[in-house]
């Protein structure tokens, strides 16, 4: 799915849009044992509470492709006959009405999932009449080939409140407050069928994780039984790795600047295409980009069988996953130096009578905590260059 059609089926999600009847919970404590379950009628809500409901769904389909939302994808010989896709085709058929099919989801969630805390299991179940959309993508609502229906799972969170004073307007003064357990944001959820195309798919998952380091691999697992791509996190501190040691003497200050400009280049012009799929990046293009920049064959060649190694072979990244487009850093183990992407030109490295330096461009103005500073012209001559560290 890319970021258009999730934030199609996002914006369906609210109380005078979706077709959600009946919202289902499961609560477990934090001993993995479940304290209830319970089916609610959205028609019998308070409004203000299903929007609060309602508000949890739809975060269920925020954040980034690729980074908090995965898209997993099912093998053909698992759509023919796999336990865990015909359990979600069943929940989604029976729109989970079937208390048995909602409570084996429950158990492979409880039995999997590392949460330490107490947590609530939310299933839902819409259908969405998908309004025909004119070449000049304007939707035409009256127009409509497809209905899609879909479930949606989410664990949030549980947490006790602590018991404050709160005003009480009958006795008007304040009194100990009971404690509360509240339902934090989801932590993770999945929707599944995909919705690719803005048509059915029932080839993919979209998976949610709120935390981009912990991606909860035993979970996707036995929900879904495929490959689990490495967390956001892991995948940044990989590649990192992998320049280093692919490239070795020859990681140098001009290279990590290379490859750091020019897929940040790539996310800027594809955000400003307004192109809907998602960016991706292969092996070939990073070798690209460390050619341009006098890297050895021998080193090129290391890198690209240890790409595969870490990532699969021939496997596309998410650039936003191995690079922070918006942050460039230096660190020595008693500094740290940030600067402005766009000005990494700024910093050079330098060796000055045997010493290695990391020389800063300090011709504007320069201030040290808060006080701006002269810098002479003759300190500039000196042994140790004006901003070196």
């Amino acid at each position: 799915m890319n970021d258009k059609e999730v934030g199609e089926i996002r914006r369906h999600l609210r109380r005078d849009r979706s077709s959600i009847t009946h919202l289902y919970g499961c609560f477990v404590n934090d001993n993995k044992e479940i304290i209830s379950q319970f089916t609610q009628s959205t028609a019998l809500m308070p409004e203000n509470e299903s929007d609060k409901y309602y508000a949890l769904l739809r975060k269920v389909l925020s954040g980034s492709i690729g980074k908090n939302l995965i898209d997993l994808s099912f093998k053909t010989s698992q759509v023919v006959d796999a336990p865990e896709h015909k359990l979600l085709m069943d929940l989604r058929d029976c729109k989970l009405k079937d208390e048995e099919l909602r409570t084996r989801l429950c158990q492979k969630i409880i039995e999997n999932l590392d949460l330490e805390t107490s947590y609530l299991i939310l299933l839902a179940c819409d259908s969405y009449d998908v309004p025909f959309k004119s070449r000049d993508d304007i939707s035409q609502p009256d127009q409509s080939d497809e209905v899609y229906t879909y479930i949606l799972c989410c664990v949030c969170p549980v947490k006790q409140t602590k018991a404050n004073l709160h005003y009480v307007p009958e006795e008007k003064c304040f009194h100990d407050g009971a404690m509360h357990q509240m339902v934090a944001p989801p932590a993770l959820g999945f929707l599944f069928p995909a919705f690719d195309n803005r048509s059915t798919n029932i080839y993919n998952a979209l998976y949610y994780t709120r935390d981009v380091k912990n991606s909860q691999e035993a979970l996707i697992q036995a929900l879904f039984n495929t490959p689990v791509p490495l967390p956001a996190a892991e995948q940044k501190k990989t590649f990192e790795a992998l320049l280093s040691t692919a490239l070795e003497e020859e990681c140098s200050l001009d290279v990590v600047q290379s490859v750091h400009d020019q897929l940040s280049q790539r996310i800027e012009l594809h955000k400003e295409s307004k192109v809907p799929e998602p960016l991706m990046i292969g092996k070939e293009e990073v070798k690209a980009v460390l050619a341009s920049c006098g890297v050895s064959e021998p080193h090129i060649a290391k890198f690209s069988v240890d790409y595969d190694e870490a990532f699969g072979f021939e496997a596309d990244l998410h650039p936003k996953n191995i690079i922070d487009n918006k942050h460039f850093e230096m660190k020595t183990p008693d500094v740290v130096i940030k600067v402005d992407p766009t000005r990494s030109d700024l910093l050079q490295t330098r060796v000055i009578g045997g010493v290695k330096y990391i020389m800063i461009c300090a011709d504007e103005e320069v201030e040290v905590n808060g006080v701006s500073i002269h810098i002479p012209d003759e300190e500039k001559q000196g042994a140790a260059p004006a901003g070196a560290v």
